[in-house]
Protein backbone atom coordinates (compact mmCIF):
# COMPACT_ATOMS: atom_id res chain seq x y z
CA UNK A 1 0.00 0.00 0.00
CA UNK A 2 1.41 3.40 -1.00
CA UNK A 3 1.47 6.54 1.10
CA UNK A 4 -1.50 8.10 -0.68
CA UNK A 5 -3.44 4.84 -0.34
CA UNK A 6 -2.88 4.81 3.43
CA UNK A 7 -3.85 8.44 3.94
CA UNK A 8 -6.90 8.15 1.68
CA UNK A 9 -8.06 4.97 3.40
CA UNK A 10 -7.72 6.67 6.80
CA UNK A 11 -10.07 9.37 5.50
CA UNK A 12 -12.65 6.81 4.38
CA UNK A 13 -12.10 7.60 0.69
CA UNK A 14 -12.95 5.37 -2.24
CA UNK A 15 -9.77 3.55 -3.28
CA UNK A 16 -10.73 3.82 -6.96
CA UNK A 17 -9.94 7.56 -6.85
CA UNK A 18 -6.30 7.18 -5.82
CA UNK A 19 -5.07 6.74 -9.44
CA UNK A 20 -6.22 10.34 -10.05
CA UNK A 21 -3.14 11.40 -8.03
CA UNK A 22 0.35 11.66 -9.50
CA UNK A 23 3.50 13.03 -7.91
CA UNK A 24 6.48 14.98 -9.22
CA UNK A 25 9.35 13.47 -7.22
CA UNK A 26 12.34 15.70 -6.50
CA UNK A 27 15.48 14.59 -4.71
CA UNK A 28 16.64 17.00 -2.04
CA UNK A 29 13.14 17.84 -0.83
CA UNK A 30 12.66 17.37 2.94
CA UNK A 31 15.68 15.09 3.27
CA UNK A 32 15.77 13.13 6.53
CA UNK A 33 16.41 9.66 7.93
CA UNK A 34 12.66 9.19 8.34
CA UNK A 35 10.38 9.28 5.26
CA UNK A 36 9.33 12.90 5.74
CA UNK A 37 9.03 13.65 2.04
CA UNK A 38 6.72 10.68 1.54
CA UNK A 39 4.53 11.62 4.51
CA UNK A 40 4.29 15.23 3.36
CA UNK A 41 3.39 14.17 -0.16
CA UNK A 42 0.73 11.79 1.13
CA UNK A 43 -0.93 14.40 3.36
CA UNK A 44 -1.01 17.04 0.64
CA UNK A 45 -2.10 14.55 -2.02
CA UNK A 46 -4.94 13.25 0.12
CA UNK A 47 -6.07 16.81 0.84
CA UNK A 48 -6.01 17.78 -2.84
CA UNK A 49 -7.92 14.61 -3.77
CA UNK A 50 -10.54 15.32 -1.09
CA UNK A 51 -10.93 18.83 -2.48
CA UNK A 52 -11.19 17.56 -6.05
CA UNK A 53 -13.77 14.95 -5.01
CA UNK A 54 -15.95 17.47 -3.16
CA UNK A 55 -15.56 19.99 -5.98
CA UNK A 56 -16.59 17.43 -8.57
CA UNK A 57 -19.65 16.53 -6.50
CA UNK A 58 -20.75 20.16 -6.27
CA UNK A 59 -19.99 20.98 -9.91
CA UNK A 60 -21.69 17.86 -11.25
CA UNK A 61 -18.52 16.62 -12.95
CA UNK A 62 -18.52 13.07 -14.31
CA UNK A 63 -14.93 12.53 -13.25
CA UNK A 64 -12.89 13.78 -10.30
CA UNK A 65 -10.23 16.27 -11.50
CA UNK A 66 -6.66 15.01 -11.68
CA UNK A 67 -4.35 15.85 -8.78
CA UNK A 68 -0.64 16.62 -9.20
CA UNK A 69 1.54 16.78 -6.09
CA UNK A 70 4.92 18.42 -6.65
CA UNK A 71 7.64 17.75 -4.08
CA UNK A 72 8.97 21.26 -4.70
CA UNK A 73 5.66 22.87 -3.82
CA UNK A 74 5.23 20.58 -0.81
CA UNK A 75 8.71 21.23 0.60
CA UNK A 76 8.34 24.99 0.10
CA UNK A 77 4.94 25.03 1.84
CA UNK A 78 6.23 22.91 4.73
CA UNK A 79 8.87 25.64 5.21
CA UNK A 80 6.39 28.49 4.77
CA UNK A 81 7.47 30.24 7.97
CA UNK A 82 11.09 30.26 6.77
CA UNK A 83 10.22 31.65 3.34
CA UNK A 84 7.99 34.46 4.62
CA UNK A 85 9.37 37.96 4.12
CA UNK A 86 7.73 41.15 5.35
CA UNK A 87 9.14 44.09 3.40
CA UNK A 88 12.24 41.94 2.93
CA UNK A 89 12.56 41.12 6.63
CA UNK A 90 12.87 37.49 7.69
CA UNK A 91 10.35 36.43 10.36
CA UNK A 92 11.06 35.77 13.99
CA UNK A 93 10.64 32.05 14.71
CA UNK A 94 11.70 30.29 17.90
CA UNK A 95 12.29 32.40 21.00
CA UNK A 96 15.59 32.03 22.94
CA UNK A 97 14.05 29.77 25.60
CA UNK A 98 12.44 27.45 23.02
CA UNK A 99 15.25 24.96 22.51
CA UNK A 100 17.00 21.78 23.62
CA UNK A 101 18.73 21.75 27.01
CA UNK A 102 21.13 19.21 28.43
CA UNK A 103 19.99 17.84 31.78
CA UNK A 104 21.78 15.78 34.40
CA UNK A 105 20.76 12.55 32.65
CA UNK A 106 19.79 13.46 29.08
CA UNK A 107 17.97 16.16 27.16
CA UNK A 108 14.78 18.15 27.44
CA UNK A 109 13.09 20.54 25.02
CA UNK A 110 11.05 23.55 26.05
CA UNK A 111 8.61 25.77 24.18
CA UNK A 112 8.37 29.40 25.28
CA UNK A 113 7.45 31.41 22.20
CA UNK A 114 4.38 32.96 23.84
CA UNK A 115 4.91 35.27 26.83
CA UNK A 116 2.64 33.24 29.13
CA UNK A 117 4.52 30.03 28.33
CA UNK A 118 7.85 31.74 29.03
CA UNK A 119 6.54 33.04 32.34
CA UNK A 120 5.31 29.60 33.40
CA UNK A 121 8.61 27.97 32.45
CA UNK A 122 10.61 30.44 34.50
CA UNK A 123 8.15 30.21 37.37
CA UNK A 124 8.46 26.42 37.45
CA UNK A 125 12.23 26.78 37.64
CA UNK A 126 11.90 29.51 40.31
CA UNK A 127 13.69 32.03 38.14
CA UNK A 128 12.95 35.71 37.65
CA UNK A 129 11.44 37.13 34.48
CA UNK A 130 14.81 38.51 33.35
CA UNK A 131 16.59 35.13 33.57
CA UNK A 132 19.10 34.57 30.77
CA UNK A 133 19.65 31.49 28.63
CA UNK A 134 22.82 30.81 30.60
CA UNK A 135 20.94 30.90 33.91
CA UNK A 136 18.25 28.49 32.67
CA UNK A 137 20.96 26.24 31.24
CA UNK A 138 22.74 26.02 34.58
CA UNK A 139 19.53 25.18 36.47
CA UNK A 140 18.44 22.47 34.05
CA UNK A 141 21.88 20.86 33.99
CA UNK A 142 21.41 19.90 37.64
CA UNK A 143 18.02 18.19 37.20
CA UNK A 144 16.79 15.05 35.54
CA UNK A 145 14.86 15.35 32.28
CA UNK A 146 11.82 13.61 33.78
CA UNK A 147 11.77 15.99 36.75
CA UNK A 148 11.92 19.02 34.48
CA UNK A 149 9.13 17.64 32.32
CA UNK A 150 6.77 17.07 35.22
CA UNK A 151 7.64 20.27 37.11
CA UNK A 152 7.16 22.53 34.12
CA UNK A 153 3.93 20.86 33.00
CA UNK A 154 2.55 21.08 36.54
CA UNK A 155 3.11 24.85 36.34
CA UNK A 156 1.29 25.10 33.02
CA UNK A 157 4.47 25.36 30.98
CA UNK A 158 5.83 23.23 28.18
CA UNK A 159 8.80 20.89 28.48
CA UNK A 160 9.32 17.31 27.28
CA UNK A 161 12.11 14.85 28.04
CA UNK A 162 13.79 13.26 25.05
CA UNK A 163 12.87 9.57 24.69
CA UNK A 164 14.04 6.85 22.37
CA UNK A 165 11.50 5.26 20.01
CA UNK A 166 11.50 2.19 22.25
CA UNK A 167 10.85 4.23 25.37
CA UNK A 168 7.92 5.99 23.71
CA UNK A 169 6.51 2.70 22.44
CA UNK A 170 6.48 1.44 26.03
CA UNK A 171 4.99 4.67 27.40
CA UNK A 172 1.26 4.57 28.19
CA UNK A 173 0.57 7.50 25.86
CA UNK A 174 2.57 5.92 23.06
CA UNK A 175 0.59 2.69 23.42
CA UNK A 176 -2.71 4.59 23.47
CA UNK A 177 -1.82 6.42 20.26
CA UNK A 178 -0.68 3.30 18.42
CA UNK A 179 -4.07 1.72 19.07
CA UNK A 180 -5.96 4.62 17.45
CA UNK A 181 -6.60 5.29 13.75
CA UNK A 182 -4.67 8.04 12.00
CA UNK A 183 -7.93 9.92 11.44
CA UNK A 184 -10.78 9.39 13.90
CA UNK A 185 -14.20 9.88 12.27
CA UNK A 186 -17.58 9.81 13.99
CA UNK A 187 -21.17 10.48 12.98
CA UNK A 188 -22.98 12.29 15.80
CA UNK A 189 -26.65 12.28 14.79
CA UNK A 190 -29.15 11.86 11.97
CA UNK A 191 -29.13 15.40 10.59
CA UNK A 192 -30.45 15.61 7.02
CA UNK A 193 -28.14 15.15 4.06
CA UNK A 194 -26.25 18.25 2.95
CA UNK A 195 -27.42 19.85 -0.31
CA UNK A 196 -25.06 22.73 -1.11
CA UNK A 197 -25.69 24.92 -4.16
CA UNK A 198 -23.93 23.75 -7.34
CA UNK A 199 -20.69 25.28 -8.54
CA UNK A 200 -20.64 26.84 -11.99
CA UNK A 201 -17.72 29.29 -12.10
CA UNK A 202 -13.97 28.88 -12.55
CA UNK A 203 -11.70 28.34 -10.73
CA UNK A 204 -13.20 25.28 -9.06
CA UNK A 205 -13.76 26.30 -5.41
CA UNK A 206 -15.11 23.29 -3.49
CA UNK A 207 -15.72 25.35 -0.31
CA UNK A 208 -17.44 28.30 -1.98
CA UNK A 209 -20.47 29.46 0.01
CA UNK A 210 -19.46 27.51 3.14
CA UNK A 211 -18.51 29.11 6.44
CA UNK A 212 -15.73 27.96 8.75
CA UNK A 213 -15.26 29.06 12.35
CA UNK A 214 -11.54 28.80 13.04
CA UNK A 215 -10.69 28.30 16.72
CA UNK A 216 -7.08 27.28 16.18
CA UNK A 217 -3.62 28.66 16.90
CA UNK A 218 0.04 28.16 15.96
CA UNK A 219 0.57 25.92 12.89
CA UNK A 220 -1.40 22.69 12.28
CA UNK A 221 -4.91 24.08 12.75
CA UNK A 222 -4.19 27.29 10.83
CA UNK A 223 -2.70 25.23 7.97
CA UNK A 224 -6.02 23.37 7.75
CA UNK A 225 -8.18 26.48 7.80
CA UNK A 226 -5.79 28.33 5.46
CA UNK A 227 -6.30 25.47 3.00
CA UNK A 228 -10.10 25.63 3.33
CA UNK A 229 -9.87 29.38 2.67
CA UNK A 230 -7.82 28.70 -0.47
CA UNK A 231 -10.62 26.43 -1.68
CA UNK A 232 -13.23 29.17 -1.28
CA UNK A 233 -14.49 28.99 2.31
CA UNK A 234 -15.37 32.09 4.30
CA UNK A 235 -13.00 31.44 7.20
CA UNK A 236 -13.37 33.57 10.32
CA UNK A 237 -10.65 33.06 12.90
CA UNK A 238 -11.72 33.78 16.46
CA UNK A 239 -9.20 34.42 19.24
CA UNK A 240 -9.38 35.65 22.79
CA UNK A 241 -8.41 39.33 22.97
CA UNK A 242 -6.05 38.41 25.80
CA UNK A 243 -4.04 35.93 23.71
CA UNK A 244 -2.74 37.78 20.66
CA UNK A 245 -1.08 35.75 17.94
CA UNK A 246 2.59 36.27 17.18
CA UNK A 247 2.63 38.84 14.34
CA UNK A 248 4.80 36.90 11.91
CA UNK A 249 2.93 33.68 12.58
CA UNK A 250 -0.33 35.44 11.75
CA UNK A 251 1.09 36.74 8.47
CA UNK A 252 2.24 33.25 7.49
CA UNK A 253 -0.78 31.24 8.59
CA UNK A 254 -3.83 33.41 7.97
CA UNK A 255 -3.89 33.96 4.23
CA UNK A 256 -7.43 34.04 2.91
CA UNK A 257 -9.03 34.42 6.35
CA UNK A 258 -10.60 37.14 8.42
CA UNK A 259 -9.60 37.60 12.07
CA UNK A 260 -11.77 38.70 14.99
CA UNK A 261 -11.59 38.52 18.78
CA UNK A 262 -14.26 37.43 21.25
CA UNK A 263 -14.10 36.94 24.99
CA UNK A 264 -16.34 33.94 25.56
CA UNK A 265 -16.63 34.77 29.25
CA UNK A 266 -18.34 38.08 28.39
CA UNK A 267 -22.11 37.73 27.78
CA UNK A 268 -22.16 40.03 24.75
CA UNK A 269 -19.27 38.26 23.05
CA UNK A 270 -20.78 34.88 23.88
CA UNK A 271 -24.01 35.92 22.18
CA UNK A 272 -22.01 37.02 19.14
CA UNK A 273 -20.34 33.61 19.00
CA UNK A 274 -23.67 31.79 19.20
CA UNK A 275 -24.95 33.92 16.33
CA UNK A 276 -21.89 32.94 14.30
CA UNK A 277 -22.48 29.28 15.10
CA UNK A 278 -26.00 29.40 13.65
CA UNK A 279 -24.48 30.24 10.26
CA UNK A 280 -21.42 27.98 10.39
CA UNK A 281 -20.92 24.84 8.33
CA UNK A 282 -17.61 23.81 9.90
CA UNK A 283 -15.93 24.47 13.26
CA UNK A 284 -12.22 23.71 13.61
CA UNK A 285 -10.65 23.65 17.09
CA UNK A 286 -7.00 23.39 18.04
CA UNK A 287 -6.90 23.89 21.80
CA UNK A 288 -5.93 21.11 24.18
CA UNK A 289 -8.68 18.50 24.69
CA UNK A 290 -11.41 19.67 27.03
CA UNK A 291 -10.24 23.29 27.15
CA UNK A 292 -13.28 24.57 25.24
CA UNK A 293 -15.87 22.26 26.80
CA UNK A 294 -16.68 24.74 29.59
CA UNK A 295 -17.96 27.09 26.88
CA UNK A 296 -20.24 24.41 25.44
CA UNK A 297 -17.89 23.82 22.53
CA UNK A 298 -17.53 20.04 22.66
CA UNK A 299 -18.39 18.37 19.37
CA UNK A 300 -21.73 17.01 20.61
CA UNK A 301 -22.75 20.29 22.22
CA UNK A 302 -21.97 22.18 19.01
CA UNK A 303 -23.89 19.69 16.87
CA UNK A 304 -26.90 19.88 19.19
CA UNK A 305 -27.10 23.63 18.62
CA UNK A 306 -26.19 23.44 14.92
CA UNK A 307 -27.29 20.08 13.42
CA UNK A 308 -25.40 19.16 10.27
CA UNK A 309 -22.18 20.75 11.49
CA UNK A 310 -18.73 19.30 10.74
CA UNK A 311 -16.44 19.62 13.78
CA UNK A 312 -12.71 19.10 13.27
CA UNK A 313 -10.61 18.72 16.42
CA UNK A 314 -6.83 18.84 16.61
CA UNK A 315 -4.56 18.09 19.56
CA UNK A 316 -0.90 17.39 20.21
CA UNK A 317 -1.17 14.10 22.13
CA UNK A 318 -4.72 12.91 21.45
CA UNK A 319 -7.79 13.24 23.67
CA UNK A 320 -7.07 10.03 25.57
CA UNK A 321 -4.36 8.37 27.64
CA UNK A 322 -2.41 9.94 30.52
CA UNK A 323 -1.30 12.89 28.36
CA UNK A 324 -4.75 13.48 26.86
CA UNK A 325 -5.17 16.86 28.56
CA UNK A 326 -1.66 18.17 27.95
CA UNK A 327 -0.64 21.02 25.71
CA UNK A 328 1.96 20.39 23.07
CA UNK A 329 3.65 21.54 19.90
CA UNK A 330 5.34 19.84 16.95
CA UNK A 331 8.82 20.38 18.39
CA UNK A 332 7.84 18.71 21.67
CA UNK A 333 6.10 15.78 19.99
CA UNK A 334 9.27 15.10 18.00
CA UNK A 335 11.21 14.87 21.26
CA UNK A 336 8.76 12.62 23.10
CA UNK A 337 8.18 10.13 20.29
CA UNK A 338 11.81 9.31 19.55
CA UNK A 339 12.14 11.37 16.39
CA UNK A 340 14.80 13.61 17.97
CA UNK A 341 16.87 10.50 18.71
CA UNK A 342 16.40 8.99 15.24
CA UNK A 343 17.36 12.26 13.56
CA UNK A 344 20.11 13.00 16.08
CA UNK A 345 23.89 12.95 15.91
CA UNK A 346 26.13 9.94 16.65
CA UNK A 347 27.28 11.59 19.89
CA UNK A 348 23.72 11.54 21.23
CA UNK A 349 22.84 15.15 20.53
CA UNK A 350 19.19 15.46 19.50
CA UNK A 351 18.11 16.24 15.96
CA UNK A 352 15.00 17.60 14.30
CA UNK A 353 12.97 16.95 11.19
CA UNK A 354 13.79 19.19 8.20
CA UNK A 355 10.47 21.01 8.72
CA UNK A 356 7.64 21.11 11.24
CA UNK A 357 6.27 18.17 9.31
CA UNK A 358 3.95 16.91 12.03
CA UNK A 359 2.24 20.30 12.15
CA UNK A 360 1.98 20.80 8.42
CA UNK A 361 1.17 17.19 7.57
CA UNK A 362 -1.54 16.94 10.21
CA UNK A 363 -2.96 20.28 9.08
CA UNK A 364 -3.46 19.06 5.52
CA UNK A 365 -4.97 15.81 6.80
CA UNK A 366 -7.35 17.82 8.98
CA UNK A 367 -8.51 19.87 5.99
CA UNK A 368 -8.88 16.65 4.00
CA UNK A 369 -11.02 15.15 6.78
CA UNK A 370 -13.33 18.17 6.66
CA UNK A 371 -13.68 17.93 2.88
CA UNK A 372 -14.39 14.19 3.02
CA UNK A 373 -16.95 14.74 5.79
CA UNK A 374 -18.79 17.22 3.59
CA UNK A 375 -18.82 14.72 0.73
CA UNK A 376 -20.14 11.99 3.02
CA UNK A 377 -22.87 14.30 4.31
CA UNK A 378 -24.33 14.64 0.82
CA UNK A 379 -24.77 10.86 0.78
CA UNK A 380 -25.70 9.96 4.34
CA UNK A 381 -26.25 13.19 6.29
CA UNK A 382 -25.39 13.42 9.98
CA UNK A 383 -23.33 15.90 11.96
CA UNK A 384 -19.70 14.78 11.90
CA UNK A 385 -16.61 15.04 14.05
CA UNK A 386 -13.07 14.23 12.97
CA UNK A 387 -10.08 14.11 15.32
CA UNK A 388 -6.36 14.15 14.60
CA UNK A 389 -3.28 14.35 16.82
CA UNK A 390 0.29 15.37 16.03
CA UNK A 391 1.61 12.41 18.00
CA UNK A 392 -0.54 10.01 15.98
CA UNK A 393 0.89 11.44 12.77
CA UNK A 394 4.33 10.90 14.33
CA UNK A 395 3.42 7.24 14.89
CA UNK A 396 2.68 6.93 11.18
CA UNK A 397 5.98 8.58 10.28
CA UNK A 398 8.04 6.35 12.56
CA UNK A 399 6.17 3.13 11.85
CA UNK A 400 5.03 2.82 15.50
CA UNK A 401 1.52 1.84 14.48
CA UNK A 402 -0.67 -1.23 14.43
CA UNK A 403 -2.06 -0.98 10.89
CA UNK A 404 0.93 -1.00 8.57
CA UNK A 405 4.34 0.55 8.03
CA UNK A 406 5.77 3.92 7.26
CA UNK A 407 4.79 6.06 4.28
CA UNK A 408 6.21 4.88 0.95
CA UNK A 409 6.44 6.30 -2.56
CA UNK A 410 3.30 7.24 -4.47
CA UNK A 411 1.92 4.81 -7.05
CA UNK A 412 2.27 7.18 -10.04
CA UNK A 413 5.44 9.26 -10.07
CA UNK A 414 6.97 11.71 -12.52
CA UNK A 415 10.72 12.36 -12.10
CA UNK A 416 11.53 16.02 -11.58
CA UNK A 417 14.68 18.09 -11.24
CA UNK A 418 16.29 18.13 -7.79
CA UNK A 419 14.82 20.56 -5.27
CA UNK A 420 17.44 23.30 -5.01
CA UNK A 421 15.49 26.55 -5.38
CA UNK A 422 12.13 27.37 -3.82
CA UNK A 423 11.42 30.41 -6.01
CA UNK A 424 9.01 28.63 -8.44
CA UNK A 425 6.65 28.07 -5.49
CA UNK A 426 6.88 31.54 -3.93
CA UNK A 427 4.73 34.59 -4.65
CA UNK A 428 4.37 38.19 -3.45
CA UNK A 429 1.40 40.29 -2.40
CA UNK A 430 0.77 43.67 -0.81
CA UNK A 431 -0.82 43.70 2.64
CA UNK A 432 -1.49 46.07 5.49
CA UNK A 433 1.83 44.93 6.99
CA UNK A 434 3.70 45.69 3.77
CA UNK A 435 4.91 43.63 0.84
CA UNK A 436 4.80 39.92 1.67
CA UNK A 437 6.71 37.09 0.09
CA UNK A 438 4.97 33.82 0.85
CA UNK A 439 4.81 30.15 -0.07
CA UNK A 440 2.08 29.07 -2.46
CA UNK A 441 -0.24 26.27 -1.40
CA UNK A 442 0.81 22.80 -2.61
CA UNK A 443 -2.86 21.70 -2.82
CA UNK A 444 -3.50 21.64 -6.57
CA UNK A 445 -5.91 19.83 -8.86
CA UNK A 446 -7.21 20.55 -12.34
CA UNK A 447 -9.15 23.82 -12.15
CA UNK A 448 -8.05 24.71 -8.59
CA UNK A 449 -7.18 28.30 -7.60
CA UNK A 450 -3.48 29.22 -7.85
CA UNK A 451 -3.41 31.23 -4.61
CA UNK A 452 -5.55 32.87 -1.94
CA UNK A 453 -8.07 35.58 -2.74
CA UNK A 454 -6.55 37.94 -0.17
CA UNK A 455 -3.49 38.29 2.09
CA UNK A 456 -3.96 38.37 5.86
CA UNK A 457 -5.25 41.59 7.36
CA UNK A 458 -4.44 42.88 10.82
CA UNK A 459 -4.90 40.30 13.58
CA UNK A 460 -8.24 40.73 15.36
CA UNK A 461 -9.31 43.68 13.21
CA UNK A 462 -12.38 42.15 11.53
CA UNK A 463 -15.94 42.19 12.81
CA UNK A 464 -17.19 38.93 14.34
CA UNK A 465 -19.87 38.35 11.74
CA UNK A 466 -20.26 36.49 8.49
CA UNK A 467 -19.95 38.27 5.17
Amino acid sequence: MTDIDMAWAALGGNASLVPRVSAVVREGALTARLPVRELARACVGACALAGAEWGARRAGLVQVPEVRVDDGAVATAFHSERHLRVEGRAPETFAPLSRFWRTADGWVRTHANYPHHRARLLGALRLTADATVETVEAVLAERSAAEVEETVYAAGGLAVAMRTPEEWAAHAQGRALAARPLVERERLDDAPARTPPPLTDAPLLPMAGLRVLDLTRVVAGPVATRTLALLGADVLRIDSPGLPELPDQHLDMDFGKRSATLDLTAPGDREAFEELLTGADVVVTGYRPGALDRFGLSARALAERRPGLVVAQLSAWGAYGPWGGRRGFDSLVQVATGIAVTEGAPDGRPGVLPAQALDHGTGYLLAAAVLRSLTEQTERGGSRVVRLALARTAAWLTGARGDGGRPTEAATVVPGAPYEDASPWLAEADSGAGRLRYALSPVRFAGSPPTWERPPGAWGADAARWR
